[in-house]
């Protein structure tokens, strides 16, 4: 039992530190600093790869569980093992601690991925609009403009002031 405590709470620290990676993740989207959020990426690729060791590492764990117990390892869950330790509360206690903690850390984790997954959309619908808004500009019709020789001088309306969408 102590392993799978140990397991979860490792899990939990992990998560810990990409949900500091997720906050410093959402100023970068904003100012569109692909470098910079490229640096996050790459800074996260280790922490995933401890937490999917961990993560494998408790399924092996929940088996070993289940066995001892002689119950299905695809209906046993956390929960199912807090509630067979009604006998030892000190135990039981522990790992539904550790277990509300690291569901409350992968709510918050859940929720700043879905901040963050939201402000690329609208990055993207941005940069999508603007590009459309430069190629109408370009295909602007030709206004009906004379010169002091009566001849047209075809300028195009175009506005360069350009449009600043940054949030």
């Amino acid at each position: 039992m102590e392993t799978l405590i140990d397991v979860l709470d490792n899990e939990n620290t992990e998560y810990e530190k990409l949900i500091e990676l997720s906050k410093e993740k959402t100023p970068v989207i904003v100012e569109g600093n692909i470098e910079k959020l490229q640096e996050i990426i790459d800074k996260e690729q280790p922490i995933i790869e401890v937490i999917n060791n961990l993560e494998q590492k408790r399924k092996e764990t929940v088996n070993d569980i289940a066995i001892v117990l002689n119950k299905d390892v695809e209906s046993l869950n956390i929960k199912n093992v807090i509630q067979m330790l009604e006998n030892q509360p000190s135990e039981q206690n522990k790992l539904a601690e550790t277990h509300d903690k690291l569901s409350a850390t992968l709510r918050t984790m859940a929720a700043l991925n879905e901040n963050n997954r939201m402000l690329l959309e609208h990055s993207l619908e941005m940069v999508g609009f603007e590009i459309n808004l430069y190629h109408s500009m370009r295909k602007a019709p030709e206004t009906a403009n004379y010169g002091k020789d009566a001849y047209n001088k075809g300028d195009v309306l175009i506005n360069t002031s350009g449009f600043d969408a940054k949030q």
